[in-house]
């Protein structure tokens, strides 16, 4: 999709000549100034009571007289801001696409201003809106017509929104990689695959890629993600991938991505039900990715370093067993309650190799625990630290990204549940506030690293009938990212 900023001539609006006219209405009135076509049209809807100045409220006219463009839809905004606005342009070019229209304009009227966030978001929008999974469907639905979006601004902020443009596209594709490597099949999106899709994103994006292979691991030390791979004929893969944008002596971001790509439970096997969202386990992985295509394409003054570790969890005769206890990178010793608790076996060796880059702050990104969706549900990703100002950094990052997070509490009692005979602590606690141990697990390999966890088990895809993964928390990755930039 291509997308511009275009400034309205002496016809304004009506005078566009777009294939369709998306208008997003702010405010509670027919907008003062709208062009007379266009309000003549609205206002008699308004009368007719066919819109309504409510959330949600769409009207199509099709060859309106007097307006250029074949087709007009308004869809009311709320009150202009970002948020409502990026709903109301997801529900404009989802109606639209379908369509025969090629080139769209869209404006904002009413009592409201654009800005950066609303071009970025109106990019974020779009695409998701026409995005389709193909890559093991031939029989999907064509590609929509639409090409070209151009967003109606004002002279004077033309330069400013068409770079917020260019910024969003760079953050939309990274949102779609992440969705796309998510939405694969675990027999293609394997911890091999993922790795060529690191090495491949090297290439394309200037990155330094490393993989390192099981015998690598073994040398490490790393007998906790190694444990979880064990059950598996596919190969580990332990990927390393850095941007260096920013000085040679600044200390780096650290992204660590949970990469289950297939996770069956293990021996403490899964119900059969729904198993096959668990391709959506390597969530994490992929938000990663799509993190370091983003800030790699927008050439970022930052370093980054992404971490992902790569396997599947399957219950193979050599598939770790309850009670088994493992040795992890940093030494401690973990006894196994329940293998379908395999992430954080992973992450901790992650965890723990972070530590040589000396890194500024270490975020982990995982879909961990059913426990935080019952706690936070679908809306916002679990955010757990013990640093207020990190938290603070993640929360106002995700405010600005429309990629919202919740903190949690890491009280120290709540490590009590993690107590072993016979190890050093155990991979489960209590079934109450599971979300919360398994952070706290986490939290015994961060040393003093400044460490925060988003447990994105709740928004990192949908089921039902819009099953897909969602491409989060890329966005609010990104904007983190960013605001560290130099």
């Amino acid at each position: 999709m291509d997308f511009k900023t275009q400034i309205a001539g002496a016809q304004g609006l009506a005078g566009l000549g777009a294939d369709a006219l998306l208008v997003l209405v702010a405010g509670d009135a027919v907008p003062a100034g709208l062009d007379t076509p266009l309000a003549e049209v609205l206002a008699a809807a308004v009368n007719d009571g066919d819109f309504s100045f409510k959330p949600g409220q769409a009207l199509y006219a099709h060859r309106v007289t007097g307006v250029k463009a074949a087709r007009v839809l308004f869809v009311h905004a709320g009150d202009g801001s970002a948020k409502p606005w990026r709903k109301a342009v997801a529900q404009g070019v989802g109606q639209l696409k379908a369509g025969g229209s090629k080139t769209l304009a869209l404006a904002l009227v009413g009592p409201a201003a654009l800005g950066a966030a609303h071009a970025e978001a109106l990019v974020a929008a779009a695409e998701e809106a026409v995005y389709v999974y193909r890559s093991t469907k031939p029989s999907a639905a064509p590609a929509p017509k639409l090409r070209s979006i151009s967003l109606v601004v004002d002279k004077t902020q033309q330069a400013a929104l068409t770079a917020a443009l260019k910024q969003g596209e760079a953050l939309a594709a990274g949102v779609g990689l992440a969705r796309e490597l998510a939405n694969r099949p675990g027999n293609l999106a394997t911890p091999s695959a993922l790795a060529d899709e690191a090495r491949k994103l090297g290439r394309s994006h200037g990155l330094k890629v490393e993989v390192l292979e099981r015998k690598d691991a073994e040398k490490l030390g790393m007998g906790s993600f190694l444990s979880v791979a064990q059950g598996s004929a596919e190969p580990p893969k332990f990927i390393v991938a850095r941007w260096l944008g920013g000085a040679k002596n600044a200390a780096p971001v650290v992204l660590v991505g949970k990469g289950i790509t297939f996770d069956t439970g293990g021996i403490s096997l899964k119900p059969a039900a729904e198993m096959d969202e668990m391709k959506f386990d390597m969530g994490g992985a992929a938000s990663v990715l799509g993190t370091l295509a983003a800030v790699a394409q927008m050439k970022a003054k930052v370093n980054l370093i992404g971490i992902i570790p790569a396997c599947e969890n399957m219950p193979d005769g050599k598939a770790i067993k309850p009670g088994d206890v493992v040795t992890s990178m940093s030494g401690q010793t973990i006894e196994i309650l329940n293998t379908d608790a395999e992430g954080r076996l992973i992450l901790c060796d992650a965890l723990t190799y972070a530590e040589r880059f000396k890194p500024a702050v270490v975020v982990d990104i995982a879909t961990l625990t059913g426990a935080c969706v019952i706690a936070l549900g679908h809306h916002r990703t679990g955010l757990f630290s013990a640093d207020d100002a990190l938290a603070a950094e993640l929360l106002a990052a995700g405010e600005q990204a429309l990629d919202p997070a919740w903190r949690m509490p890491l009280d120290e009692e709540y490590d009590e549940g993690l107590k072993s005979h016979f190890a050093d602590m155990a991979n489960v606690g209590s079934r109450a506030g599971g979300a919360i141990t398994a952070a706290m697990f986490l939290k015994r390999f961060t040393g003093k690293l400044r460490w925060a966890h988003l447990d994105i088990a709740g928004t990192a895809w949908k089921s039902g009938a819009a099953k897909g993964a969602t491409g989060r928390p890329v966005a609010l990755l990104t904007q983190f990212v960013l605001s560290r930039a130099g």
